[in-house]
């Protein structure tokens, strides 16, 4: 429950400040036309996209699903019947996969703003293979896990691996949907750069919502989770 309690408290907060920086306080029907109200540096601000809103929305009640799903990861761990499983060290490296693939999204968004469309080819061509990487370095990870005689159903630590990643890589599956659509856009020779703005800064922050919660999976995997955990309660208590 603490750890429930605790990461949609995080979640809560982020999404308060960056509502916080919107326009989702203002009156529109005290606005007359297009005029758009400045902001409290002087310049207009336009307003925000019902996308990207939709979005944030969206990653909200992900970020309350994985958070249920690592609560029950904690509480079937103090299990008797429960066996940790090795970490493969192949996950450093779709860690590391994923990590580049967020970063190469941020450089995109970056050239879409600017429109420098010679610089967001490649950007969004790396950030896709990147992430196109990962997903091929969890199956393998999958795969020698297997061959190394932990299945699925030999003790609930297999089951709760295998179900967390495999959530986490359909997640990951959808936003390279997008993503792949995004980077055929880009690829056309009729297309702007401002067109592509809004798509691009969808995927980026799809992206490091993403790797934010791998990061937290593969703490628990390698068990540095739970020492945060046995850390926290000594301290409350």
């Amino acid at each position: 429950m603490n750890v429930i309690l605790v990461f949609l408290a995080a979640i809560g907060a982020i999404i308060i400040w960056w509502l916080s920086g919107q326009r989702l306080t203002s009156k529109p029907w005290l606005e007359t036309g297009s005029v758009q109200l400045p902001d409290h540096h002087g310049t207009e601000r336009p307003p925000v996209p019902a996308v990207k809103i939709g979005l944030f929305v969206f990653l909200g009640v992900v970020g309350a699903l994985f958070s249920l799903a690592v609560s029950a990861y904690f509480m079937r761990a103090a299990s008797a019947d429960w066996w940790a499983m090795p970490v493969p060290r192949l996950l450093w490296v779709n860690t590391a996969a994923l990590a580049l693939s967020s970063a190469a999204l941020q450089w995109a968004k970056r050239e879409a703003g600017q429109g420098r469309m010679e610089n967001l080819r490649p950007a969004l061509a790396a950030a896709f293979v990147l992430a196109v990487s990962f997903l091929v370095g969890q199956v393998q990870a999958w795969r020698e896990l297997v061959a190394a005689g932990y299945v699925l159903v030999d003790n609930p630590a297999n089951s709760f691996f295998y179900m967390l990643t495999g959530l986490h890589g359909l997640h990951i599956l959808g936003g390279l949907a997008v993503l792949a659509h995004t980077t055929v856009r880009a690829f056309s020779t009729d297309v702007a750069p401002e067109r592509l703005r809004l798509s691009v800064d969808l995927s980026a922050i799809y992206s490091h919502f993403m790797l934010a919660v791998w990061l937290l999976l593969f703490a628990l995997f390698a068990g540095w989770a739970n020492d945060f955990v046995d850390l926290c309660r000594t301290l409350l208590n």
